[in-house]
């Protein structure tokens, strides 16, 4: 009798717990009535190389790469497709490369996908995101991991701006745009972001986008929104370890405004001493007339309460500090160096982990960088130099 409640009582919950979701999802229009184009056919933002879901990579440097780094190339990190229409719902559907999950981060960032509209006054709203479904591998194959999701209906019927913005730490196979059957859907009609120069961000986990809640709020999404200029995501998770490959293929990416460099946190000190010139350098050469900034190494937020990160972390930021120096004197224009004070915000509290950022980080890590950014974009001076341009006292272990 005791089992047979308990089964009762579980069953009360599940039913429970779908009427709740039927009760606060929005629902009027079926997924299937929907009418779907392939997204690839309207204007994709955010990307370097190719318009590919492909990778972040061009196809030529696979080869040249270690498995690793070429894994988390394919993550589409920052990439997202442009379009207006008059639908009155808007969806989408597309099939995930690996479905993977992770302890720390929301599956809405990791494989989500985030819708946003144009408003009346020229900003940029979020709208929803979808929650993906989890594929157990040993039933179905990855391969099957479609994620469907009316992100909003009952529009008015009028002709708006759309963005969505890609997963940040799985990749896509193919995406595709759902609106009425009877509905326009069209390139976009607002040049937002601006077509032209792009912002070229390097780094790691942190500039890829752990641990957003959704992929609109990583910093380069943010930065891209804010400044109204497209933003490339370099970050690679725990592979932002300075390759001279890849500052080469940086390097050929056309019309850059700024390259932004942020590695340390996948560099050990010695990593930062010895590799750090090296790839400024390529990029230098190649690219004279291109800004270029050097993004400090975040402090953790246990770091000051912690016998070998209090020493470790700055210790790797002299290293790196020291290489902005001896570049900066051999041609001190186009190169700035970004601090690290802030960065997380003023309480440490824009981390989940210590480490990796929550939506509250990125605003603050966005907020920090946009003044030098912002400066480069307008021809202004940059702010902040005269402190940084002075020698780092070195710490001893």
């Amino acid at each position: 009798m005791r089992i047979l409640n308990r089964l009762i009582f579980v069953v009360a919950m599940l039913l429970g717990a779908c009427a709740i979701n039927q009760t606060y999802a929005q629902d009027f229009t079926d997924v299937n009535s929907l009418k779907y184009y392939n997204g690839l056919n309207f204007r994709m933002i955010n990307y370097a190389f190719d318009k590919t879901l492909r990778s972040r990579f061009p196809e030529y440097l696979e080869d040249s790469i270690r498995p690793t780094l070429s894994d988390r190339a394919k993550c589409t990190s920052g990439k997202a497709i442009r379009f207006a229409t008059n639908s009155t719902a808007v969806g989408v559907r597309y099939n995930l490369l690996t479905n993977m999950h992770m302890m720390h981060m929301a599956d809405t960032g990791i494989k989500g996908s985030a819708l946003y509209i144009l408003d009346d006054d020229g900003t940029w709203q979020f709208v929803n995101c979808n929650r993906p479904v989890r594929i157990d591998s040993d039933i179905r194959p990855r391969e099957d991991s479609i994620q469907t999701k009316i992100y909003v209906d009952k529009l008015d019927g009028k002709m708006h701006e759309f963005m969505i913005y890609l997963p940040l730490y799985d990749g896509v196979r193919w995406l595709e745009i759902g609106v009425d059957s009877t509905a326009t859907i069209t390139q976009p009609m607002v040049n937002s972001p601006k077509q032209g120069k792009k912002l070229v961000f390097y780094g790691t986990s942190i500039l890829q986008g752990g641990c957003a809640s959704h992929p609109g709020m990583v910093a380069t999404s943010i930065l891209q929104r804010d400044l109204d200029i497209e933003c490339v995501n370099l970050g690679f998770s725990g592979e932002g370890k300075m390759d001279n490959c890849v500052a080469r293929a940086m390097a050929t990416i056309p019309d850059v405004a700024a390259f932004i460099l942020d590695p340390i946190p996948n560099c050990t000190k010695n990593m930062c001493d010895s590799l750090t010139y090296d790839f400024v350098k390529i990029l230098r050469q190649a690219r004279p007339d291109v800004p270029i900034f050097m993004v400090e190494g975040q402090a953790y937020s246990y770091e000051k309460y912690s016998g070998f990160y209090s020493k470790y972390l700055p210790q790797k930021n002299y290293e790196f500090h020291k290489n902005y120096l001896k570049l900066k004197a051999e041609n001190p224009k186009n190169l700035y160096y970004i601090d690290r004070k802030n960065i997380y915000g003023p309480n440490n509290d824009g981390t989940v982990d210590g480490i990796h950022l929550t939506d509250l980080g990125f605003h603050y890590y966005a907020e920090k960088l946009k003044p030098y950014i912002k400066a480069v974009l307008e021809g202004k001076k940059v702010p902040f130099q005269k402190e940084v341009d002075r020698p780092y006292p070195e710490i001893k272990d």
